[in-house]
């Protein structure tokens, strides 16, 4: 007998729940059986969801899971006649978070194969969708002692320059040679050097401007002088979770050969307490000559953005996209159903909500209104405070902020800290950081590659 493992599509089981049988068959050791969603079932407009890719993936990741935990190594999976979502489903539903565990929970994630060859094409595009976010994934859980600046810089380097990116790693000089005073300001409290990535693919025409991620990289965020809580502080290791989704995006660009130009920034740096730390009410200047007022240290993120996306601006991007853990207030407003989204691009706004809903992982619309900007830029002493006047809105008055330092054009702010984690109710993702939007922002990037 081998180890060989097929899905049934034909099942009585509830969609999401899987069964195994096991065989005296030549062929298969066990069979595990999947129920899958009723047939016609497709887009819901209500949820914002294909409910059938859903139901596929879901139920491609209970079945691997069922048999992963029998000890199963190889697996080969049906399509459902989806094979980009049976392989999602499969690939994320078998990582698992284990890497300073003496003796592993579960057995080892075991190789899994597409039964049906014919569709050999999309399963491909699902696995390395699917792959990108476990990238995403590790990086966000890995704790901050060992996920340095530096050594996440590092991991950029072993990932993409082998796929044909050229990678740069800035250190504290040129920063300083680029007038970041606010990113500095921020990595002047840590004895971690900041470090600042550069990551260019280019398989688009010599001419075409490029698409511009900003990821931010704060590899430990304590709050500052402004400290957080003790309470689940622990969680601010994933406080990169922006910079671990750009990586992992153009991991996933180069991998599909996207015919397109992107180039990947990434602030990198700790914001600690210390006696060198900003303190509350000091007033630094961003790449462009604004000044900010820094009143609460703890809104170190769209510090580091600000300067990130002044020099994102020398490129004359074709448009910016910046993604962060920004604001505690995304996950009150939002919970772990979408990620906010702010845009002066009614275009670009609809490419990235049809990429969500083709995903499973949602996106969700909010406002930029001039209202917000008052809030950030209304004080007599200076240009913008970092976090505004008055109660409420504070994801809205730090897209903001952010849009001050924005570059000309169409832009987009993905606020992800309502997805971060650790406790995601994504059927197909165990408990711990998601590197949620990946595949969001890989199918927006996939389908724009198609205008191009």
């Amino acid at each position: 007998m081998n180890n060989i493992i097929l899905f049934s599509v034909k099942s009585t089981l509830r969609p999401g729940k899987a069964k195994v049988f096991y065989t005296s068959s030549s062929q298969f050791d066990a069979v595990a059986v999947v129920g899958l969603p009723k047939k016609g079932t497709g887009i819901n407009e209500a949820e914002g969801l294909d409910e059938a890719k859903e139901g596929v993936r879901e139920a491609a990741a209970a079945g691997c899971r069922c048999l992963q935990a029998d000890g199963i190594k190889n697996i080969s999976v049906e399509t459902f006649e989806d094979a980009e979502a049976a392989a999602e489903g499969s690939h994320l539903g078998v990582w698992k978070f284990q890497e300073f565990k003496t003796k592993k929970e579960d057995a080892s994630i075991p190789e899994i194969v597409n039964y049906d060859k014919k569709s050999e094409k999309e399963w491909k595009i699902g696995c390395i969708k699917a792959d990108a976010q476990n990238v995403a994934r590790r990086l966000m859980d890995m704790p901050s002692n060992k996920m340095t600046p530096l050594i996440f810089a590092n991991v950029a380097e072993k990932l993409l320059r082998p796929c044909g990116l050229e990678v740069k790693c800035y250190d504290k000089t040129w920063i300083t040679s680029k007038k970041m005073e606010s990113f500095l300001s921020v990595a002047k409290g840590s004895v971690e050097p900041p470090v600042f990535l550069e990551m260019k693919y280019k398989r688009g025409k010599e001419k075409d401007q490029p698409i511009v991620l900003v990821g931010k990289g704060v590899t430990f965020d304590s709050g500052g002088i402004s400290i957080k809580p003790s309470a689940n502080m622990d969680e601010m290791r994933a406080d990169m979770g922006g910079a671990a989704c750009v990586l992992a995006t153009l991991l996933s660009v180069a991998q599909l050969e996207l015919p397109i130009n992107v180039t990947g920034l990434i602030p990198l740096c700790e914001n600690m307490p210390s006696s060198t730390a900003n303190r509350p009410g000091d007033i630094v200047t961003a790449m462009n000559g604004k000044t900010i007022q820094i009143d609460n240290t703890d809104a170190e993120g769209r510090l580091i953005l600000a300067d990130a996306l002044c020099y994102a601006a020398s490129m004359k991007p074709r448009f910016t996209l910046d993604i962060a853990t920004l604001t505690g207030a995304m996950r009150v407003a939002l919970g772990g159903a979408a990620t906010g989204v702010f845009t002066n691009s009614p275009s670009l706004w609809k490419e990235l909500e049809s990429a969500g809903v083709y995903s499973g992982d949602r996106v969700w619309r909010f406002p930029l209104w001039k209202y917000y900007t008052k809030q950030v830029t209304d004080f007599p002493a200076v240009d913008v405070n970092n976090i505004g006047k008055g109660k409420g809105g504070g994801s809205c008055t730090a897209a903001a902020f952010l849009k001050e330092f924005s570059p000309p054009g169409d832009w987009l702010h993905l606020d992800i800290a309502s997805v971060m984690g650790p406790n995601d109710e994504s059927p197909y993702l165990h408990k711990g950081m998601t590197g949620r939007p990946t595949r969001t922002l890989t199918q927006f990037l996939i389908q724009l590659s198609r205008q191009a």
